[in-house]
């Protein structure tokens, strides 16, 4: 019996840390994804972005984000205990003693499960204040959304806080990732305002197309794979019958719901649009992705597809929406993550049963108000303090140039 707990101990963990670096490639999805979609002026700083905030975000949860968001006490409650670092790990004698108490993956790989999907977050925040954002504005922001604020609202449901215990229920995180990381997006954007020409003195908007349309769907089908390790790594064990048949069930689920999103938001673009529309059709597939990430277990595969057909849809109506009201979002990154998360959220009720819609209210409440909020005053003192936008000559001449000194694409400019 020892053997075989370690066996499944090994198993467990070493599944868990390959599902961790799925997650962690999905930072190439999101890399690759803005950079295709924001113009080829500003492709260096969003790419510089991109690797930097996945740097802090990673050191600023092992100093003290993880021991924030799970401090293995105040059960039920709201106030996490504070604390640094990462704890020891499991003993050969605490695995091998059996009970339902027993560890049945290493304390590391949780911590790096968790460490990606952190990042995931912040990766979510990058993309929306793009092309007119300080690049160090950016990065210390990052500093307090994954070292503190994304680890508050973690705690109150991964954590075992006053979430957990109302009975809210999200899977993988469509609301403790997704909407949380739109939240800290939103009210970026709300700080910083539209990109210059983006939208006219007459209500006009201004389409700003992106640079790279093959790189933004490389970037989709990344993170579509990533997801995987995403959605299926959150089951946390497959080393039995039971735990093994829901991961594959996991993995359908993810599929389908992605496919869902993606032949809906191709519809849905072409009856308003009049034409297929291919950045749709990449944020469908994500929005249908976010939309199964709350849940992706216990819907059927074709309820997984439904479900994130409608997300599809819903992300299409709201891009057309942030931009009546001049929220200026490059990539969508709000519309997909943000509304279609609450979507999500809301849908778990729909396959299980142990769900309730005010459980479920009481969570997008709550984790919306404090990311916001939070993040609200984190974008406004570093606004008061070193600045949030770059000058308007710096943003004609691009954040490449001015942000970091160099361009992404110097061929096509006579310099070299």
């Amino acid at each position: 019996m020892e053997n075989l707990a370690q066996v499944s101990y090994a198993l467990d963990t070493f599944y868990f840390l390959m599902s961790g670096a799925l997650v962690m490639w999905m930072a190439a999805g999101f890399a690759m994804l803005e950079a295709g979609l924001v113009r080829s002026k500003n492709t260096v700083e969003i790419l510089t972005k991109n690797i930097a905030l996945f740097a802090i975000a990673c050191t600023m949860y092992l100093l003290c984000g993880y021991a924030i968001m799970y401090p293995g006490t105040n059960e039920g409650g709201i106030l996490p205990v504070l604390g640094t670092l990462i704890g020891g790990e499991n003993s050969v004698e605490a695995v091998t003693a059996g009970g339902d108490d027993a560890p049945y993956y290493s304390l590391r790989s949780d911590f790096f499960f968790q460490v990606v999907f952190v990042a995931t977050a912040m990766s979510i925040v990058s993309g929306a204040v793009a092309e007119r954002m300080k690049l160090w504005s950016f990065l210390l922001f990052a500093v307090f959304m994954t070292g503190f604020i994304y680890p508050v609202q973690g705690f109150w449901k991964w954590g075992g806080g006053f979430l957990n215990e109302a009975g809210f229920q999200d899977f993988a995180g469509s609301g403790v990732v997704h909407m949380a990381g739109a939240a800290a997006a939103l009210a970026g954007v709300l700080l910083l305002g539209a990109r210059k020409g983006k939208y006219g003195k007459d209500g006009s908007i201004n389409p700003m197309p992106g640079a790279n349309l093959p790189l933004a769907t490389l970037g989709t089908f990344i993170l579509w794979l990533g997801w995987f390790g995403f959605n299926g790594g959150s089951q946390l064990k497959i080393s039995d019958v039971e735990n093994a048949n829901a991961v594959a069930q996991i993995f359908v689920n993810t599929n389908a719901g992605a496919a869902g999103g993606v032949i809906a938001a191709l519809i849905v673009a072409r009856l308003l649009f009049g034409k297929a529309d291919l950045t749709m059709a990449l944020n469908g597939a994500l929005a249908g992705l976010v939309a199964i990430t709350a849940e992706p277990l216990t819907p059927s595969a074709l309820a997984a597809t439904l479900i994130g057909a409608v997300g599809g849809s819903l992300v299409v109506f709201a891009i057309v929406a942030l931009d009546k009201l001049r929220l200026d979002d490059p990539v969508g990154a709000i519309s997909v993550h943000g509304v279609v998360g609450i979507w999500g959220l809301l849908a778990v009720p729909l396959t299980n049963g142990d769900a309730t819609l005010s459980a479920q209210l009481l969570g997008i409440v709550s984790i919306f108000a404090w990311v916001f909020g939070a993040s609200l005053v984190v974008w406004g003192v570093v606004k008061a303090v070193i600045g949030l936008r770059i000058t308007e000559e710096e943003e004609y001449e691009g954040a490449d140039l001015t942000e970091c000194g160099m361009e992404a694409y110097p061929e096509f400019t006579g310099k070299q």
